[in-house]
């Protein structure tokens, strides 16, 4: 047997030829179709486009023997039906026009072209208006009238068969119907106006029910809801309960009356719900599901200094833009987009879901849902030996915030800074004499999330009381983060009008020269200025050096070419102000870390309330800056069940 690289003799050399039809879809076929997943995805856009209200999904042996889907839509006119079959037919596009504004789930008109050439395809459908359905038979083109209600109904038998090496390419019929409930799972979530249902021999596997009556016009409060029903459906009541609403907008420029806005919304989990998987990332562009790097990185680095570790976030984000701005028209299967302007897009994706993990949860710890008030003995408990009739401790009121801009020059490791004793100092209000059973209990202020302090434990964490029961606070982790947000404030407020403000540099007595590749060497020339914000100077030597002359003072005793080829691989893989801010975030992180109160450091009952009603008061307060929670709830339905209580 030759060798596979060998070169073929003139004689042997075949001459340039057309190839036949049937051939060019099936090389198609191998771009759009993958698996038996890829058919029902194919398939389920056409059904959608068509307006259809309600989408069955039928399989044998995990698609591979038989596809059916099902619709309820406006159908395939009697004339249209065998154009439908050929390659590059579609009523979606018509014009150059209409490709760079598409508006539909599919456009290419290449899908049941391909799909027809690798397996035996059959089409009923009725028309609205029609009197009758008709069933086209893919193999022999042939028409004839059948019984059918309005919509379509396409159907797939034995994938592969015309090309057998394919088809041993596949996973177990298993492997496959996961595969194939997945494709429907992201329209589900995208589309809670539709209903949804998947068979498997004979048997349901899933089924969403339609969450919103055809034709209504829903408010944005009945639209979130609706949402929220579909997520809860098909991701599990947990995700809505555990991610909070995201809904921003970029703002247009007041000079452009059409200036484009940019739409970002739907759910992003909190920090306590990441997984060791990235599973439960769903992103969307104008309700097609896609898999982008620029929203999936916008997304992951707004939970950059909220995530511990390798930890994945989860989220179902909806990406709103005018068609003009985004081409769909990358790959083949359309899971691919590329935006006009990706910077734009990026920003608002991010903002978005900072701005939605911005506010503290601990709000919700007031929630009353199942949980007794501190002075509420509950049913099953005994008045003479339940311990809300015990004493509580003596309460303190709160220190009020620093005003950081008035003592700018003290550092942020006096802890004195955020619990000014000396002018703000406030005597303990004296619980009144009581006696074990009869004592009144001191009640807690109702817009105090995170309770009243009451003890401090091993030097290392605060117990505090709420509404809901016990507050466990990670001092240092907590401060850290309060302190973390006010550098972050005030590096904001004393930046220059670009928004960002240069690092202190330290130039090097001696340049420290190293080998670049060409494209290193053209990101430090274009990315001079935001080198220098960096506190970096890098300057070309020849023309395969770079040269780093100057590099942040805070980082002069590193590795100065291993920082130098970092930034440059950040800056020549994503946008200049996102690199920026992660640089100046990192360096603030360390700062903040220093600078926060250390176990074992004894605070007394006012600095441990001044510290709860700070976080409070502070953005993201629910984990320090290198994603560790800073505060947990232990609810008095929990202590109940540790002590059997009520049993």
């Amino acid at each position: 047997m030759p060798p596979v690289n060998a070169v073929l003799s003139p004689a042997a050399r075949r001459p340039i030829r057309e190839l036949p039809d049937e051939l060019i879809s099936q090389i198609a076929a191998g771009e759009v179709v993958e698996r038996p997943a890829s058919v029902v995805r194919e398939l389920v856009d056409n059904a959608l486009d068509a307006g259809a209200t309600q989408v069955t999904v039928r399989l044998l042996a995990g698609g591979v023997r038989l596809i059916s889907v099902e619709d309820d839509g406006a159908g395939i006119l009697r004339e249209e039906l065998p154009i439908a079959l050929r390659r590059h037919a579609t009523s979606k596009i018509s014009n150059l026009q209409d490709l760079e504004s598409v508006g539909t789930m599919g456009f290419r008109g290449e899908a049941l072209a391909a799909i027809n050439s690798i397996a035996d395809c059959a089409i009923y459908s009725r028309a609205t208006g029609q009197s009758s359905a008709y069933l086209l038979d893919g193999r022999t083109g042939e028409l004839k009238p059948v019984a059918r209600s309005t919509g379509t109904t396409v159907e797939v038998k034995e994938l592969f068969f015309s090309t057998p090496a394919r088809r041993k390419f596949l996973k177990t019929d298993a492997t496959e119907l996961a595969h194939c409930v997945e494709a429907v799972r992201r329209h589900a979530l995208a589309r809670p106006d539709v209903g949804f249902a998947i068979w498997h021999e004979g048997k349901l596997v899933e089924q969403w029910r339609r969450c919103q009556p055809a034709g209504q016009v829903e408010s944005p409060m009945r639209a979130a809801a609706t949402l929220d029903q579909r997520l809860a459906d098909v991701l599990g009541s947990d995700f809505v309960e555990r991610s909070v609403l995201v809904d921003y907008r970029t703002t247009s420029n007041s000079h452009l009356e059409t200036a484009p806005v940019v739409r970002v919304w739907g759910r992003a989990g909190i920090p306590d719900a990441a997984r060791s998987r990235a599973d439960q990332q769903f992103c969307y562009v104008n309700g097609r599901f896609v898999r982008d790097k620029v929203i999936t990185h916008a997304a992951r680095s707004a939970y950059e200094d909220v995530l511990h570790g390798h930890r994945q976030p989860v989220y179902a984000l909806h990406v709103e833009i005018e068609p003009t701005r985004v081409d769909v028209n990358v790959h083949p299967t359309k899971i691919e987009v590329r935006f006009r302007d990706s910077r734009e897009v990026h920003q608002a994706v991010r903002h978005a879901v900072e701005d939605a993990l911005a506010a503290s949860r601990a709000a919700n710890a007031v929630q009353t849902g199942g949980a007794s008030s501190p002075g509420q003995v509950p049913d099953s408990a005994a008045p003479e030996v339940y311990a809300s009739n015990r004493p509580l401790a003596p309460m303190y009121s709160a220190q009020p915030a620093i005003n950081f801009e008035a003592n700018a020059g003290h550092r942020v490791s006096d802890l004195e800074l955020l619990w000014d004793r000396a002018t703000a100092r406030v005597e303990p209000v004296e619980a009144p004499a009581a006696t074990w059973t009869d004592s009144a209990p001191v009640e807690t202020p109702a817009d105090w999330p995170l309770g009243r302090a009451l003890a401090q434990l091993q030097g290392v964490y605060i117990l505090a009381e709420n509404a809901q029961g016990l507050i466990i606070v990670d001092m240092h982790a907590a401060h850290e983060r309060i302190v973390y947000e006010r550098l972050k404030a005030q590096l904001e407020a004393a930046s220059d009008g670009s928004g960002y403000q240069g690092l202190a540099s330290q130039p090097l007595l001696i340049p420290v020269t190293f080998a670049a590749t060409p494209q290193e060497v053209a990101t430090a020339e274009a990315s001079a200025d935001v080198l220098t914000i960096l506190g970096l100077v890098i300057t070309p030597f020849s023309a395969r050096t770079l040269a780093v002359r100057a590099v942040p003072t805070a980082l002069a005793q590193g590795d100065a070419t291993e920082l130098a080829r970092s930034v440059l691989a950040e800056l020549s893989a994503h946008d200049a102000s996102t690199v920026i801010q992660r640089a100046q975030n990192e360096l603030l992180a360390t700062m903040a870390c220093h600078g926060a109160v250390r176990a074992n450091r004894r605070l007394t009952l006012e600095e441990m309330n001044a510290l709860l009603r700070q976080m409070e008061a502070t953005d993201r307060a629910d984990q320090c800056n290198h994603g560790r929670p800073t505060w947990r709830q232990v609810t008095l339905k929990d202590l109940d069940k540790l002590f059997l209580r009520g049993r």
